[in-house]
């Protein structure tokens, strides 16, 4: 199945489903003049007697929920497997569409995101991991927090700074990396398992990134980076400027 699968497309960008272009467009300007706040479209289109399932609108991450399971280049790998050949461009595009008509009304949206504009964007996604940050603290959902914490979310958020943030994969036999640029963070840093080695860790800064393998014996560990390949042995560690990243 996975290999017969039919993906649509419109104007250019992955389509939610089959016909989805010809749902109504929403205004979105004009809600938010007049609401404000339009996390909860959903609630507001049924306050009007109305249906968010004319429209080209999301609650969440719909589409861009592949973003999330997979980074672009695996992305164009599945397609590639499916008969498809998409441009270059084709999921900036469908970031950028899909964004513009998401009203954010799930504490996971910003999450999910958050995730997408990691690997889209780059340093775009901190508006995002603040949001969910504030999500239960700030209640942003109004009046969710008093039935309870979000906890995927929560959980979520140190994952994406974890995974989303660096670019750390596993994959090929290799440990990945590729930071996003984030002034917003300062530095920071955590410890990981990998391949029988227990407390790798990485840290991030605005300078370099340094990562140190524990005395063990193991067998050295394969980091790639976008332009830079080397092995770490263990108890050694290695620091690189950011121009080799």
């Amino acid at each position: 199945m996975s290999r017969k699968l039919r993906v649509a497309f419109h104007e250019g960008v992955i389509s939610q489903f089959a016909g989805y272009e010809v749902l109504a467009e929403l205004d979105w300007d004009a809600y938010r003049a007049c609401y404000g706040d339009i996390r909860r479209l959903d609630r507001i289109l049924e306050a009007e007697g109305d249906r968010g399932n004319r429209y080209r609108a999301s609650k969440q991450a719909d589409v861009l929920m592949l973003g999330y399971l997979f980074s672009p280049s695996e992305l164009r790998q599945v397609f590639a497997r499916l008969g498809y050949e998409p441009d270059d461009a084709l999921w900036t595009r469908t970031v950028d569409y899909y964004l513009r008509r998401t009203s954010h009304g799930s504490t996971l949206s910003g999450l999910v995101h958050g995730w997408v504009l990691a690997r889209a964007r780059g340093a775009d996604a901190w508006t995002y991991v603040a949001e969910v940050l504030a999500g239960d603290v700030a209640d942003v959902q109004g009046g969710t927090t008093q039935e309870g914490i979000h906890l995927g979310a929560m959980a979520g958020t140190l994952d994406l700074v974890q995974r989303g943030l660096t670019g750390l994969e596993t994959r090929n036999g290799a440990l990945w990396l590729d930071p996003v640029p984030c002034p917003q963070l300062s530095e920071y840093g955590f410890s990981l398992r990998y391949r029988g080695h227990v407390g790798i860790t990485v840290r991030v800064r605005a300078k370099d990134l340094r990562i140190s393998a524990p005395a063990s014996q193991r067998s050295p560990i394969d980091i790639r980076l976008p332009t830079t390949t080397l092995s770490l042995a263990r108890g050694e560690t290695c620091s690189l400027p950011p121009h080799e990243r």
